[in-house]
């Protein structure tokens, strides 16, 4: 009698659906070590922040000769590939510096786009040297931008003096223009163009600068 419950449909029924504890954990085990393996897969795949970087960029429209501050900057993540050769990803190495030309807000703060060796180099070659131009003819401070490629020129300061204006270099490139502020507006002061020339040049046109008038041509 026990033996025939023993196989009543019931009871079948019951070891059926009844849940083979050995099987489910080896399913567990199973499925911890996918989950192991995923977690590795995960850890060894690419950061998806590796192909970006920090910048540093312009927080504001800003004019040539700016002295740099924290005020005008800030650093901004972009895309690796899209980033310039000589791009700065520290605000304070750039802070103090001086602004070689008019920039718009977000543009990538380079070596070449503040006053210093690299700019130098660049315009006019690994020996240049720049010069401070302060120009007879204001009005031509206002025409020339930087980029600019011209020839300097010298005059006697006196015009009772024998010697004629002469061509004293050529080929300078112009890397700064100094921007109009109320005190040069209202006379108290000269805007200046600064110039790159190789050394023996730049030094003839300093020494020219102290005593005569000086004036370019532009290309």
């Amino acid at each position: 009698m026990g033996d025939s419950l023993d196989y009543s449909p019931l009871n079948r029924l019951a070891q059926f659906v009844r849940p083979d504890w050995s099987r489910t954990v080896a399913a567990r085990r199973a499925l911890a070590g996918a989950l192991v393996v995923l977690a590795a897969v995960a850890a060894w795949r690419d950061d998806p922040r590796a192909d970006h970087a920090d910048v540093v960029v312009t927080a504001r429209d800003l004019s040539p000769g700016t002295e740099l501050s924290t005020d005008d900057l800030r650093l901004e993540t972009h895309m690796a590939s899209n980033i310039p050769d000589g791009a700065r990803a520290d605000v304070d190495s750039v802070v103090g510096a001086t602004l070689a030309g008019p920039a718009r807000r977000g543009e990538v703060i380079t070596d070449v786009r503040v006053l210093g060796p690299r700019l130098t180099e660049s315009a006019a070659g690994p020996d240049a040297r720049i010069v401070a131009l302060p120009l007879a003819d204001a009005a031509l401070v206002d025409l020339v931008r930087t980029g600019d490629i011209v020839d300097i020129v010298a005059a006697p300061a006196s015009a009772d003096a024998e010697e004629g204006a002469r061509l004293i270099a050529t080929d300078a490139v112009v890397v700064l223009v100094s921007a109009k502020d109320s005190r040069t507006m209202a006379g108290g002061g000269s805007r200046v163009v600064l110039v790159a020339l190789p050394a023996a040049a730049a030094k003839t046109v300093a020494g020219a600068a102290l005593v005569q008038t000086i004036t370019v041509t532009l290309h």
